[in-house]
């Protein structure tokens, strides 16, 4: 499963990150879930996690990053194990 994310942040920056395999088992193995079951925070969690990996300069605390943001949103998923058409 791929998740792009959108997020925007108080100071008026705006960035698109993708989630990867790696930032998805970051995000179970914290918090205990499956990807049925999204929140706020979740989305919040892998958005930081993906920033990390994009580059993106974030603050070093998960907590200091959610300060800074304005508005989050999943911009497109894509599944695991998309099916072929018929």
């Amino acid at each position: 499963m791929k998740l792009k994310i959108k997020y925007s942040t108080v100071a008026g920056d705006e960035y698109i990150v993708t989630t990867n395999l790696y930032v998805i088992v970051l995000w179970e193995r914290k918090y205990k879930k499956t990807a049925t079951d999204i929140k706020m925070e979740d989305l919040a969690f892998m958005a930081y996690e993906a920033s990390k990996l994009a580059g993106i300069t974030i603050p070093a605390m998960f907590d200091d990053f959610i300060k800074k943001i304005d508005e989050i949103s999943v911009v497109e998923a894509e599944a695991a194990n998309p099916t072929e058409e018929a």
